[in-house]
């Protein structure tokens, strides 16, 4: 006998687990389908993993970089790159098993196969040989199968030699020299990582400057922190091709018109993501698909088949787990009557986790001036700030962007220390319509970093104290 569910999840991921623990917690009847482990790339490849691996460098290199400022003398200081790795695959593991907690906690089947849709009520279960194991009926379905690293002929990905984020962040011995090709959050986190290690890096990126969707002033900031990290960075480049030769990758790269081949023994393909829209029964029930990627309607998450939502990386951009999130919450609400505004996909805030941390919502400087308004823009440095000179974190700055007119946040840029945590004040204050006088006369905790918001916001308007 076929089970019958409210709602099915396809996709266990940071949209897909989300969505199928609310939806227990509104009492569906609810069944989360994933051939892997739950959390998806985000939790097992890619956003906690990660950030482990980030820690240890950030530790690493504090020690051996300034651990005499602090007083803390370190002699035969070193590193065991296995047990990084290790300990980041066990915090994954670890993190995994505490969703599958909350799954039961919250009465939702979990099924581990890989599913595909027959209809537009029925998922039909596979295992990893491709037999049909058991089918279900849900009254509604929600589609959040996530991305995968996107890959072009050029960059023939072996898994081995040219590699993706995944082989990145278990390899089993580091590399003495690694391309990275393309600058955006996951080639610049593992550019910093693997450098901090003792690894040469190289990045390319086709754009005028590394995390090109940041504010100039943060990737210009950032561009010049790499390179005094002796990270190479070639921008304005475009890959040709890159071709194993030996044990060895020759990757050619034309720069402004002139042609050079570099060579590395890893080099990391970081270009972007695709949708995982194949084998799932898309074409089948005539869902319509763009650029590789589910179609929707961004205010209720339904496809053009009724009845048949999708969230999250699958949906395409913002590829954010927190953002896959959101949406799943706010489908599954729908889905169960409870009404809210669309979410406000101008105020997502942006991170990247390398150190300089970066961090950003909203326009950047130059759209602002594109989209016509007048503005005023205030600049803190953490060089002024006192809890910065005391923590040894005196890189970076706060840089807001109000609209002149209205006092209005139009958007906020961090590079330094614990941006990524910051930036979270700014994303609230946006989201309550908070000008930049209120900014300014909420008193901020001394001494802190987030206290250098509110300078931030006092130097656009001429009242800052401490600049």
């Amino acid at each position: 006998m076929q089970k019958q569910y409210d709602i099915a999840v396809l996709g266990g991921g940071p949209g897909g687990y989300v969505a199928s623990i609310r939806a227990g917690q509104l009492g569906l009847r609810t069944v989360v389908i994933d051939k892997d482990n739950l959390g998806g790339i985000c939790l097992n490849w890619g956003c906690i993993p990660t950030k482990s691996l980030l820690k240890n460098a950030e530790i690493y290199d504090n020690l051996k970089s300034h651990g005499e400022d602090f007083g803390i003398k370190v002699t035969g200081l070193d590193f065991d790159f296995n047990r990084i790795i290790k300990r980041s695959r066990e915090i994954s593991d670890r993190i995994s098993k505490n969703v599958e907690l909350l799954i039961k906690k919250n009465k939702v089947d979990r099924i581990r196969g890989f599913g595909k849709l027959t209809s537009k009520n029925t998922i039909e279960i596979s295992d990893d040989k491709g037999k049909v194991t058991e089918t279900i009926k849900a009254d509604k379905i929600i589609i959040a199968t996530g991305a995968r690293p996107r890959n072009i002929s050029a960059i023939p990905v072996d898994r081995k030699n040219i590699i993706t984020s995944t082989e990145a962040m278990s390899l089993e011995k580091q590399p003495k020299e690694l391309i990275v090709i393309g600058a955006g959050a996951i080639g610049v986190e593992f550019a910093y990582f693997y450098s901090t290690l003792g690894t040469k890096v190289t990045i390319i990126e086709m754009l005028k400057h590394i995390l090109p969707i940041e504010d100039e002033e943060v990737s210009i900031a950032l561009e010049k922190n790499f390179k005094k990290r002796g990270i190479d960075i070639l921008t304005s480049a475009t890959v040709e091709k890159a071709e194993l030769k030996g044990n060895r990758v020759n990757v050619t790269v034309n720069v402004n018109g002139e042609k050079k081949v570099l060579t590395a023994e890893k080099v990391l393909n970081a270009i972007g993501v695709v949708g995982n829209v194949e084998g799932i029964g898309l074409e089948e029930l005539g869902i319509q698909i763009e650029k590789n990627h589910i179609k929707v309607n961004r205010e209720t998450y339904e496809t053009n088949i009724s009845g048949i939502f999708a969230i999250g990386d699958v949906i395409g951009q913002p590829w954010l787990a927190h953002v896959a999130s959101a949406e799943g919450i706010h489908c599954v609400e729908h889905i169960k009557g409870i009404h809210h505004p669309p979410i406000d996909y101008d105020n997502i805030p942006g991170c990247t986790y390398c150190q300089p941390q970066v961090a950003s919502v909203g326009l950047t400087e130059a759209k602002a001036k594109e989209k016509g308004y007048e503005i005023k823009v205030g600049k803190f440095p953490f060089m002024a700030s006192g809890k910065a000179f005391a923590i040894g974190e005196r890189e970076g700055f706060v840089k807001m962007i109000f609209d002149a007119k209205y006092g209005e946040i139009l958007g906020a840029h961090i590079i330094g220390s614990e941006a990524t945590e910051m930036i979270a004040e700014v994303t609230l204050a946006r989201s309550l319509e908070a000008t930049g006088e209120s900014i300014i006369k909420t008193i901020h905790a001394h001494p802190t970093l987030s206290e250098s918001i509110m300078e931030a916001a006092a130097q656009a308007y001429g009242e800052a104290i401490h600049i």
